[in-house]
């Protein structure tokens, strides 16, 4: 069971998940795997509820229904006020409740999952949908299928409530004790190299995964209310022309803090927009001045204007921070996902420490949009997390999920927190960067 692999794609399971609350699904039976029949479908669904069937259509329909019955063959109509029938469409999904409850469910052996027997999936062991609204149901043929009655697929999942959120898998102080705590290290943190006073940190990442945002949500945690200073919205192209550094104050009066922010144009799947590939090495080495306005046709060279020939350490980046939007990993296309690989390739050549800011993982997961603090508690988001990991190859480890400040206008402590523990994360990476250049320079003396 564990072997089989769904056909619903994230975004779809998030959709489903959202309408039937706190639960997982767990993939009992799919016709081309196990065989487009009845005899296939009742061996591996009897006896199993709640249950939710899905099929799929040439034409692109998701569609199916729930039953908190089980499944069996005795040839009765079964009692169920909580089936439905359902029709995905973009990330919304459309419902049709039961009519007359009593008639809900009819249970065949001929067939696969029989609403009412006005709709069927595998409709008399064929890979069919038959599908008649009446009086136990009521609903749209032409929305919910399109009236395309061929299967291409047939899937039942068993429902089971979910024991993501019994126990965190990170540990994390929800408290202003801690807030406060973490605000004080960063702001007396002191980098390990004393040529270094403000360590640099780069954020990538594709357009409108939350660059901008992320820094002004920093900056909004250090003042105590929320501001705007980094352009930031939705686009489809790069709301950021410009190579940009960002310098947090604690507080409008107080110091600058000991981290620097470098912003750049958005990575887009086109080579000729975003970000260019061939502009990373220099500004990883300290090469490119602030304000540098980028030319996706025109990567920078030693003879632009403003172009710094002898950076110090000072000026390089220290740390890079890939930002990555948790409800597009599912969608990335292949070539952005060339690109970001690209330029992990350039990173790892300089020695460079990397992690990634997943971003909106409220929006990916409901439970999480419900309170922020289920963010280690949800196993939809540690799958998430494991496979960016995996699909950019850095360790889970380095994977930090936050939520940035976009619509509201006021603070909230665990939004702070998170935030914060993702700065604190960047600190401690960038003193393991800066042990290795020590050790290099030990050995360099000593030979």
């Amino acid at each position: 069971m564990s072997t089989l692999q769904s056909r619903l794609s994230r975004s779809q399971q998030e959709t489903i998940l959202s309408h039937l609350g706190h639960v997982k699904l767990t993939l009992l039976y799919k016709a081309s795997v196990h065989g487009f029949t009845a005899a296939a479908f009742h061996q591996r669904c009897d006896y199993h509820c709640p249950t939710l069937s899905v099929g799929y259509n040439a034409s692109g329909y998701v569609f199916g229904g729930y039953t908190t019955q089980a499944f069996n063959q005795t040839g009765q109509y079964v009692y169920d006020d909580q089936a439905f029938l359902f029709t995905l469409s973009g990330k919304d999904i459309l419902t049709y409740k039961t009519l007359s409850p009593n008639y809900a469910m009819y249970m065949t052996n001929n067939c696969g999952p029989n609403f009412g027997a006005a709709f069927v999936l595998i409709n008399e062991g064929q890979p069919q949908v038959y599908s008649k609204p009446g009086t136990y149901y009521s609903f749209p043929t032409a929305e919910m299928h399109g009236n395309d009655f061929k299967l291409t697929e047939c899937e039942v999942y068993q429902v089971e409530k979910s024991t993501d959120f019994e126990k965190p898998w990170r540990v994390v102080v929800w408290k202003n004790e801690k807030k406060q705590e973490m605000l004080e290290t960063i702001k007396s943190y002191s980098p390990a190299v004393s040529s270094v006073s403000q360590v640099r940190v780069l954020l990538i990442g594709p357009v409108g995964a939350g660059k901008s945002s992320f820094f002004n949500s920093i900056n909004s945690v250090f003042r105590g209310h929320i501001t705007s200073q980094a352009i930031a919205g939705s686009s489809t192209s790069s709301l950021t022309t410009q190579f940009r550094t960002y310098s947090v104050k604690a507080g409008r009066e107080g110091k600058p803090l000991p981290i620097i922010f470098c912003d750049t144009m958005g990575l887009e799947e086109s080579t000729e927009a975003g970000l260019d590939v061939d502009d990373i090495s220099t500004i990883l080495r300290g090469h490119t001045p602030n304000l540098y306005q980028f030319n996706p046709s025109v990567p920078l060279h030693p003879e632009s204007l403003g172009y710094c020939k002898s950076p110090g350490l000072k000026d390089r980046i220290h740390c890079v921070v890939y930002v990555i939007d948790a409800c597009k990993i599912s969608i990335m296309p292949s070539k952005l996902e060339e690109k970001l690989n690209a330029v992990r390739r350039k990173v790892n050549r300089i020695g460079i420490p990397q992690m990634v800011l997943l971003t909106k993982v409220d929006a990916a997961c409901p439970l999480v949009s419900e309170d922020i603090r289920n963010i280690y508690r949800s196993g939809y988001i540690k799958d998430l997390m494991k496979e960016i990991s995996a699909r950019l190859g850095v360790p889970l480890s380095c994977v930090v999920p936050v939520k940035n400040y976009h619509e509201e206008l006021e603070l909230d402590l665990s939004c702070d927190i998170l935030l914060l523990s993702a700065i604190i994360q960047m600190l401690r990476f960038v003193d393991n960067h800066f042990d290795d250049i020590s050790d290099r320079l030990d050995k360099l003396e000593t030979k």
